[in-house]
């Protein structure tokens, strides 16, 4: 009898073990839907999160047959502060508290180029699912997929809470300017 009991089961322990694992426990909200884990950017993640934003926002590009943008310093710290004073002033807009624009920033911070765009978001969300959104609306997707664009600086700044404000700031590099004669 146990000869015969025993390939069911060795079958059934195979079984067993092809079982999908049970799901994570993740908690869940009043409504119904998981809640949001507060994704946070240690001072050691900085190098890591704005390469990761560029290879998404280059990604983006080079699906669309589009040259990848290079890291510029100069974006990357108009970038930074912009973000910083969205925070200060409780909302996403592209108009600094001192009524600085988009390319006011990046002449200040010694930008030669010209800018192309800036993106800017108000959310909880990483680098990935802000990219992600910005190419979902028609009018940050056409920033991103510019094909004059060639620099990109990439900032951020992190409440305590947890919210982030994004910016990221695209332009076309004086090489382009000095080759057009200017």
């Amino acid at each position: 009898m146990f000869r015969r009991t025993l390939p069911f089961f060795v079958v059934a322990l195979g079984l067993a073990a092809c079982e999908a694992p049970a799901p994570a426990s993740v908690p869940m909200g009043a409504d119904g839907r998981p809640m949001q884990v507060v994704y946070r950017i240690g001072a050691n993640d900085a190098p890591r999160v704005r390469e990761r934003m560029q290879d998404g926002l280059n990604t983006m590009r080079a699906q669309n047959g589009l040259p990848p943008l290079q890291a510029n310093a100069e974006l990357a710290s108009a970038a930074a502060t912009h973000a910083q004073d969205m925070s200060f002033q409780s909302r996403p807009w592209h108009w600094g508290s001192d009524g600085s624009s988009p390319m006011q920033r990046a002449q200040r911070s010694g930008y030669r180029g010209s800018v192309i765009g800036e993106l800017i978001s108000e959310t909880f969300e990483s680098e990935f699912e802000t990219v992600n959104a910005w190419m979902l609306e028609p009018e940050t997707r056409q920033v991103i997929l510019d094909r004059r664009a060639q620099d990109v600086g990439v900032g951020w700044h992190q409440d305590d809470n947890g919210k982030l404000w994004w910016t990221v700031v695209l332009g076309e590099g004086n090489q382009a300017m000095q080759m057009a004669g200017f």
